[in-house]
């Protein structure tokens, strides 16, 4: 795999990533979170540099979500239905995830990057219930940016040891991984604002 991600990441680099992201979101069965941590451990070899990627990752995510949204608004839920199952998007999975949209509408959009299927699905929804695009994009893009830096941080900071995110999503999920991420960078700030408050 780590070949692989190598040969992509050196032939396309950063018009890769965001055209792998942009197709990613919208559905296609891309491995997002493998190519994002992926492209940290890139930056944290000097192969990629940081800002550039963070903004061709954010821009993609943002690209594909965007897409997404104006799909919905423009043929609804007849078309998801009918084109979900080639992007691996089943109508149990859309069923669910309107549940989801009706009880937590835009703040879904913020945290359903995070959750597997989910960011697929709720831009769609989000256009097929004809919300505002200046609404949808705060939390939408909001969410693309947390999203983006959170892989890339993890893939920077495990450097070699990239792979396990992979595995703990296989075998935890990507919402324990989170916790565990939110954790270990509260205590990182924790001990970081201790001793600067003791060497001031």
């Amino acid at each position: 795999m780590e070949q692989h991600l190598d040969i992509f990441l050196m032939k396309y680099g950063y018009v890769g990533i965001f055209v792998a992201l942009a197709l990613g979101v919208v559905g296609v069965p891309i491995p997002d979170e493998v190519l994002m941590t992926y492209a940290g451990y890139a930056v944290s070899r000097g192969v990629l540099y940081m800002p550039y990627t963070l903004i061709s990752a954010f821009l993609g995510a943002s690209a594909g979500i965007s897409i997404s949204y104006w799909i919905g608004l423009k043929w609804g839920l007849p078309l998801l239905l009918k084109v979900g199952p080639y992007l691996h998007i089943s109508p149990k999975k859309i069923e669910s995830t309107q549940r989801m949209f009706t009880k937590y509408g835009p703040y879904l959009l913020l945290v359903g990057y995070f959750l597997p299927g989910v960011r697929h699905i709720s831009a769609y929804l989000a256009g097929i219930a004809s919300m505002e695009f200046r609404r949808f994009a705060g939390f939408a893009y909001a969410g693309a940016l947390i999203w983006s830096i959170t892989f890339l941080f993890l893939g920077r900071t495990l450097e070699k040891e990239w792979f396990k995110v992979v595995v703990y999503i296989r075998h935890y999920g990507l919402t324990s991984l989170m916790i565990a991420v939110s954790v270990a960078l509260a205590a990182y700030l924790i001990i970081r604002w201790r001793q600067n408050f003791k060497s001031g």
